[in-house]
């Protein structure tokens, strides 16, 4: 017995760990998209995904609004999308996207981080070639949903490819098309769950277990980082 409440301890506490960090960087987005379109849902598209996207982190409704009503505010003026880029262990090429209200900090903090780990960071565009940009929607597949017919209606939108996995759908187009696939898969009255741009190598590269052990390790810290929001590497 004692056994088990450690691990459900434990468990917890990794699950608030987890949640104190990724809150707030759900937050920034938020912010973000308020200030862009206003804090309507139902006019901003961009905040309606953010929202979505929030909700299906557990998000909690005041965390949420919090967030709409800082982009109104004066700590919101500074929050800027910045990427960087770097090499890390074993040559491995990592794409950083950040939300950040100090840049400085910002750079500090990843330059550290890639010289302990025994990379540096490179100037920026430098490894842009080696990433693509593609929107990748996430929903779940039920029986309402007639997938032939979704496969269809979203290919007209700009879909490129369609995966059914464990009753898990990811549907992936090109970058230019998130918003007509949003608003396509809103049409066709799917419950996205996830809606996001994300970065896939355009060649990947292999390396050993020992290896990736040693570039996950860089990787965590990065995701750890307070303005990091997404980390993209070429490792396959």
């Amino acid at each position: 017995m004692g056994r088990a409440f450690e691990y459900r301890r434990a468990a917890k506490e990794k699950r608030w760990d987890k949640m104190s960090k990724t809150f707030p960087k759900l937050g920034k987005i938020i912010t973000m998209a308020a200030k862009e379109g206003g804090p309507d849902p139902d006019s901003n598209a961009k905040l309606r995904i953010a929202i979505a996207n929030a909700k299906a982190e557990s998000m909690p409704k005041d965390n949420i609004d919090a967030a709409i009503k800082r982009a109104f505010g004066r700590e919101a003026s500074d929050i800027k999308e910045v990427n960087y880029e770097g090499k890390g262990p074993h040559g491995v090429m990592v794409f950083v996207e950040c939300a950040s209200d100090n840049t400085n900090r910002s750079v500090a903090n990843l330059k550290t981080i890639f010289n302990k780990s025994g990379g540096e960071m490179v100037p920026t565009g430098s490894l842009e070639f080696l990433f693509e940009r593609k929107a990748v929607l996430e929903f779940e597949v039920t029986e309402k949903l007639d997938m032939e017919e979704i496969e269809l209606g979203l290919m007209d939108a700009g879909l490129e490819e369609l995966t059914v996995e464990e009753g898990k759908a990811t549907a992936i187009g090109d970058f230019k098309d998130f918003g007509t696939l949003t608003k396509c898969a809103e049409e066709l009255h799917i419950e996205v769950k996830k809606a996001s741009l994300k970065r896939f190598a355009t060649i990947p590269r292999d390396f050993t277990d020992e290896q990736m052990d040693e570039i996950e390790v860089m990787l965590d810290k990065l995701e750890d980082d307070e303005d990091v929001q997404a980390v993209y590497t070429n490792a396959g």
